[in-house]
């Protein structure tokens, strides 16, 4: 009997899920920098177990320690752990483990709502957008690489206009408040990871700046 397919558009919510239960706080709400990171290690391909591995195994030290003068408040903190644990890993990302498949219907009215919300914004982009995706609706959701590969690429332009529709001060704004929450957690991680963070962070405080939907199935 062949293994179940399994749904890897649960990353968000896994890891999430993960650093709450280790932090014993359920209402712990993650940061924008700490959901920046999460796309990082998604897009870098880092498999899920890897990444609740490092987190455990960051929980675990910190509570080994005999003097903790400092909380683990950000998912950053664990950078270091979830990098080593991927690169023990052999596990493609495709394969790693996750919650069963959508709902029936759940990817369609996810596409809906999004472009619902987009036919609300004044734009050619944000207009083409959203006629894109209800013709995506429309159609069998079947192959979900494949939609996501569509839906990061209708990201992507809609980004781009976001960042050219901000001014000079909300985009500096947004770069100094990163750097700040940034700032401790530098050491701990690598020229690229910090490099990808930065533009993961920047690109999602202006989709929210602007009210934009992210688009990607993760979100969903």
């Amino acid at each position: 009997m062949g293994k179940e397919p399994l749904n890897y558009f649960n990353y968000f919510t896994e890891i999430e899920e993960q650093f709450q239960t280790a932090r014993g706080t359920g209402l712990f709400l993650l940061s924008p920098l700490d959901w920046a990171l999460i796309e990082t290690w998604k897009d870098s391909g880092v498999p899920l177990e890897a990444v609740l591995k490092g987190i455990e195994r960051t929980f675990e030290k910190w509570r080994a320690r005999k003097t903790k003068t400092r909380l683990v408040n950000s998912l950053a903190f664990c950078a270091q752990e979830v990098l080593a644990a991927a690169r023990e890993s052999d596990e493609p990302a495709s394969e790693s483990q996750g919650k069963p498949a959508f709902a029936p219907g759940e990817v369609t009215q996810y596409l809906q709502r999004n472009a619902a919300t987009l036919r609300e914004r004044e734009g050619t982009v944000y207009q083409e957008t959203a006629a894109s995706l209800e013709r995506l609706a429309t159609e069998d959701p079947a192959d979900l690489e494949a939609l996501e590969q569509r839906l990061t690429v209708l990201e992507e332009r809609m980004i781009a206009a976001a960042v050219e529709a901000s001014t000079e001060d909300q985009l500096l704004e947004h770069r100094q408040t990163m750097d700040r929450q940034l700032a401790p957690y530098r050491r701990k991680m690598t020229a690229d990871q910090l490099s990808m963070l930065e533009k993961q962070y920047l690109q999602r405080q202006v989709l929210e700046k602007a009210g934009l939907p992210r688009l990607s199935l993760f979100y969903l």
